[in-house]
């Protein structure tokens, strides 16, 4: 009798053993699953490799950057049945807008993709907006500076004031020309200017090209100036006046993207707020006379700085005279 009650109680503790073990191996199923999904990108990387429609943000002054284009490449493999470039931009440097501009075409040849131009499409922007299968945009933003700007400064006056020579030994006299330190030789400026028309050539074939205008449009729309959206349209800048509803609209109508499908933004890992260089006084904004040239870029020292300390050789960045 005894030995049968040891049995029935050893039967137990195993039975309770086992059961311990079969939680402590579904605990650590669970723990790994949560593990490789966070290392993969959290509920993110779930959400991304589902059907939907994903938004790529482009704001600010737009650089080389390795990590967007990478992102790019992450699209055109996940579950994204469309693409809509949200932008809202004044341009950049004329690399960085190129290579934007290749790894959106890319992209563009495994999903269909679309512009919305939510304030400011200008220069290295309007780069990236024809990259697009289509470009949208409402009424009053702002499109266009089709063109190529070298800036430099040259303090060679104030420097005699203060008494201040700068010598030097290069082997050329076109090396490190302009330095800024002396007034800009003849030659020098025609380097430059050879530089300037060469990416401004690029620039108006790609436009040309992109936008099937004949050479009385270019020749209008490539100047330099900006358009409202509504002065785009006729000159076929862009394509649709409207927002990314419009753009939802085209995408169900004409590439079979349903409608109903969410809309996912994917971001970079380092990137923050893509509009906090928009932050404009109110001042200014009175100044400036409609209420959407507040979103433009804020003002001319801002953009030079910029410039100087981050955007390095030949840009497409429109910057607005504030006299």
């Amino acid at each position: 009798m005894s030995s049968d009650v040891d049995a029935i109680v050893d039967r137990r503790r195993l039975r309770r053993k086992l059961t311990l073990w079969r939680v402590l191996a579904i605990l650590a199923l669970v723990a790994g699953i949560g593990g490789i999904v966070a290392v993969a990108g959290g509920t993110k990387f779930v959400s991304q490799s589902s059907p939907h429609v994903a938004r790529i943000t482009v704001g600010g002054l737009i650089r080389n950057d390795r990590e967007r284009l990478e992102m790019l490449d992450d699209i055109a493999k996940s579950g994204a049945k469309a693409v809509i470039i949200s932008i809202d931009s004044p341009g950049g440097t004329v690399a960085g807008s190129e290579a934007l501009y290749d790894g959106i075409r890319r992209l563009a040849e495994k999903k269909p993709v679309v512009a919305v131009v939510e304030g400011l499409g200008a220069s290295g922007a309007y780069i990236v907006a024809i990259a697009a299968d289509r470009i949208f945009a409402p009424r009053n933003a702002i499109i266009g500076s089709i063109g190529v700007i070298f800036q430099f400064p040259n303090v060679s006056e104030l420097l005699k004031h203060v008494g201040v020579a700068v010598e030097e030994i290069k082997s050329s006299p076109l090396k490190a020309a302009p330095n800024g330190y002396e007034p800009t030789s003849p030659e020098a400026k025609a380097a430059i200017r050879d530089l300037v028309d060469d990416s401004y050539g690029w620039f108006k074939g790609l436009v040309q090209e992109r936008r099937a205008l004949d050479d009385a449009k270019l020749n209008i729309a490539a100047d330099g100036r900006v358009f409202t959206a509504h002065q785009a349209l006729p000159l076929n800048l862009i394509d649709e006046i409207g927002d990314e509803r419009a753009a939802r609209a085209w995408l169900a109508k004409n590439k079979g993207v349903d409608a109903d499908l969410p809309i996912r933004d994917w971001k970079g890992k380092s990137v923050g707020s893509e509009f906090r260089w928009l932050s404009v006084p109110a001042w200014l904004a009175d100044k400036l006379g409609f209420a959407s040239v507040a979103s433009l870029l804020s003002n001319d020292a801002f953009a030079n700085a910029a410039a100087r300390a981050q955007l390095d050789g030949l840009l497409a960045l429109w910057q607005p005279p504030l006299n």
